[in-house]
């Protein structure tokens, strides 16, 4: 079947990237000569004959780097906007890459017949994965129908059904649920009986997935009834009770040529860690040279301000629990610390909150700083020297970390940022000790084109300066 998510699609989808590549190429060639007399500002030159090979490595590098993207893997980008953000990420890094390459090799490919054929390949992939879209939604051909049961009926049981439900295009149809308490069969009408039927409703139903979500002290249970479905045509899949008591995504791996289920599995792969900790080097590098005078102005304006040292050093727990100093400028007294009970108030919720918009510790100079971001500046060393990321969980204060619930520390499995969602999405009007919601939304969403959508919107939120006192 030719269906979307099917290993086919996929293969279609990077022939017809390598075919439209090529052909923008093609189009650009053609293109480049008739153009010295319709664009007064671009250089004339003669018709330009390409090496047959430069056909070959366009499709074949941009498309390779789509791989690496994820972009044919349709369940990955489900959403439009995930679907356009990997293409858009995986053309740019393809753009730098062919420029790289062109310039040490063929040189006599102009910079603006280059830069056309890169422009017309990124319309020519993201403007028929937008048609294939509308054809797929109108035509039917979305996704392949997959009934679903699953066993237990459990608050984890739930929550997957309230998914399924929330997300009709992923083409999952809930036939129900089987479970042996015989209260929740009673008061609920979509359980219909218990796992000793799972063989009987399979079949009857026609189900293509059986989904587990069994409690720990069904481990027994559980056993059984995988025994009873080892020959039927139907994939399994198992909802652990253990999530619950984990810290870090969990992930199969083999361990000592055995399948285990890694309870404390790193939230980033090595290939996320590595282009995550390229990106912050890069970006950093790229903006201490423009940093660097406006920290020695900021450093002036605050000696003359009010007597203390110019950075301030705050103990704060990093990725994985590591305590570091994490510098600021200083934007209070000195003896701010000493006078920070007499600025705790408590919210409708009885929550004690240390932020105020009228702190009476905070200096001139200090309010300004706060309200620009740039008290925040500093913390590029910090990145610089590994112990934070320039997008990511804000590092919090040992002494709150240890008022946490179990599941807030899972907002510690990636390195702690200089911004993030929790900054963008609300600043200090959301305290974040009691906000992690946001930023376990960062950890369980990561990706580079993420980090890019912080940054950006962190330049607004700043510029606005909601939420920062």
């Amino acid at each position: 079947m030719f269906r979307r998510f099917s290993v086919n699609f996929a293969i279609f989808s990077i022939l017809l990237d390598a075919a439209l590549v090529a052909a923008a190429l093609h189009i650009s060639v053609q293109l480049r000569a008739p153009l010295n007399n319709a664009l007064s500002f671009i250089k004339p030159i003669d018709p330009v004959e390409l090496p047959w090979g430069l056909y070959l490595l366009f499709p074949a590098l941009w498309v390779g780097l789509l791989l690496n993207f994820s972009v044919y893997d349709g369940r990955k980008n489900f959403r439009i906007v995930d679907e356009l953000g990997s293409l858009t990420l995986g053309s740019l890094l393809a753009t730098v890459s062919l420029a790289g390459i062109l310039y040490f090799t063929y040189r006599d490919v102009s910079r603006f017949l280059f830069l056309m054929a890169a422009a017309l390949a990124f319309l020519f992939l993201a403007g028929w994965r937008l048609l294939a879209r509308l054809a797929f939604k109108h035509n039917g051909l979305h996704v392949q129908p997959r009934r679903v049961l699953i066993l237990g009926a459990g608050e984890v049981a739930r929550k997957l059904a309230g998914q399924i439900n929330q997300m009709p295009g992923l083409g999952l149809h809930l036939v129900g649920f089987l479970d042996d308490d015989w209260q929740r069969q009673a008061d609920h009408a979509d359980i219909h009986g218990s796992l000793d039927i799972t063989r009987r409703v399979v079949a009857e139903k026609e189900v293509d997935d059986v989904v587990i979500a069994l409690p720990r002290s069904e481990h027994q249970r559980l056993t059984e009834v995988v025994s009873t479905l080892h020959d039927l045509p139907v994939r399994v899949w198992i909802i652990p009770d253990y999530f619950s008591l984990t810290l870090h995504r969990a992930q199969v791996e083999d361990f000592a040529g055995i399948p285990m289920l890694d309870l404390r599995a790193p939230a980033l792969s090595e290939y996320q860690r590595m282009t995550k900790r390229a990106f912050d080097l890069t970006l950093s590098l790229l903006l201490l040279p423009f940093a660097l005078p406006l920290i020695g102005l900021i450093s002036l304006a605050i000696r003359l301000d009010s007597p203390g040292p110019v950075f301030y050093s705050a103990r704060r727990i990093g990725e994985n629990g590591r305590l570091f100093n994490m510098l600021k400028f200083r934007t209070m007294v000195q003896n701010a610390e000493q006078l920070l009970k007499q600025v705790a108030w408590q919210d409708e919720n009885g929550h004690i909150l240390y932020k105020r918009r009228d702190d009476p510790r905070v200096t001139r100079v200090g309010r300004i700083l706060r309200r620009t971001s740039l008290d925040e500046l500093p913390q590029l060393f910090n990145v610089l020297r590994g112990e934070m990321s320039l997008v990511g969980p804000r590092p919090e204060m040992p002494e709150l970390v240890e008022k946490y619930d179990l599941w807030q520390r899972r907002r510690f499995c990636v390195p702690q940022g200089v911004t993030g969602w929790w900054q963008v999405n609300g600043r200090s009007d959301k305290p974040m000790h009691l906000h992690t919601e946001e930023d376990l939304y960062y950890v369980q969403n990561y990706s580079l084109w993420l980090d890019l959508q912080i940054l950006i919107r962190t330049v607004w939120a700043v510029l606005r300066g909601k939420g920062a006192y």
